[in-house]
């Protein structure tokens, strides 16, 4: 795997376990968390909600699903 997609996977899972800690987040949330550009956490939530795993209650909210996941280190 390439080390960008690497880097990408890794943040995209970082920011679901985020999520999944604090509850309900909003965009602004994450990307003072993260530091990266409100698209580029835009684009990680759309490959979270396209896998069912995250979803949006209300703008710019996010929350997890109930969609069991197993996570590896």
């Amino acid at each position: 795997m390439k080390p960008t997609t690497d880097r990408m996977l890794n943040r995209i899972k970082d920011v679901y376990m985020y999520i999944h800690s604090n509850g309900t987040v909003t965009t602004q949330d994450l990307v003072d968390e993260f530091g990266i550009t409100p698209r580029t956490i835009q684009r990680d939530l759309n490959v979270l909600a396209f896998n069912d795993l995250v979803e949006s209650p209300s703008r710019g909210k996010w929350t997890t699903t109930r969609k069991k996941v197993k996570m590896t280190s």
